[in-house]
């Protein structure tokens, strides 16, 4: 992906708090005949020693979950706030306009679990994202008629994450007026997206 030296996020703490605070990912992979498939799905994410872990689960028998039967290699994006920004909050607008945003991707091998693990899978992804244990939606509260009814229709998964990139692109090759004339900017259009970019990059002023 497009990551120059000067965008690209080192901090491994960083890193894993943007992958945790954004963690609807796009799972993407080929087929037999090399056409791309993709679905976005919410990801575990884990930290077993010195690993780091993906776990999810997919629809069985799409086009998909077969792809991804005869290879396993996948690419999982995950992506925050992004926002454009005009060249003519420059110092010199005479330049192109651009994109700043932040995306993390990480590269590795599915490994399809056996299906006395799904249980777990559901039960987890459930309990973390519900965050309530008492909430009438817990995994613990569903009928285990529906339980076994969803279980034959879906597959889990896991994925070691074997390569990790990011670009973190925040107009860190602008001078400083420019840099922080967009941080205003942002801040006075007043959307979700421009504001959480104008935050990240006033942590990153110099």
């Amino acid at each position: 992906m497009y990551s120059p030296s000067y965008s690209r996020e080192t901090d491994p703490e960083v890193v894993m708090d943007f992958i945790k605070q954004n963690p609807f990912g796009m799972l993407c992979g080929c087929d037999r005949d090399h056409k791309p498939v993709a679905t976005q799905i919410p990801f575990l994410i884990e930290e077993r020693g010195n690993k780091l872990v993906l776990t999810g689960h997919i629809q069985r028998k799409t086009e998909h979950h077969l792809a991804l039967e005869l290879n396993p290699h996948v690419l999982v994006i995950f992506t925050g706030a992004h926002t454009y920004v005009s060249a003519s909050w420059y110092t010199n607008p005479q330049v192109a306009s651009t994109w700043n945003y932040m995306t993390v991707q990480a590269k590795g091998n599915v490994h399809f679990v056996e299906q006395d693990q799904l249980s777990g899978i559901l039960q987890r992804t459930t309990a973390y994202f519900e965050n309530d244990p008492n909430s009438p939606a817990s995994f613990e509260k569903m009928p285990e008629e529906y339980i076994a009814q969803l279980s034959k229709a879906i597959i889990g998964f896991e994925m070691e994450v074997l390569e990790l990139n990011t670009t973190f692109k925040l107009s860190q090759n602008r001078d400083a007026g420019s840099y922080g004339n967009i941080i205003e900017q942002l801040r006075q259009q007043g959307s979700a997206n421009a504001v959480t970019i104008a935050e990240e990059m006033e942590k990153r002023k110099k």
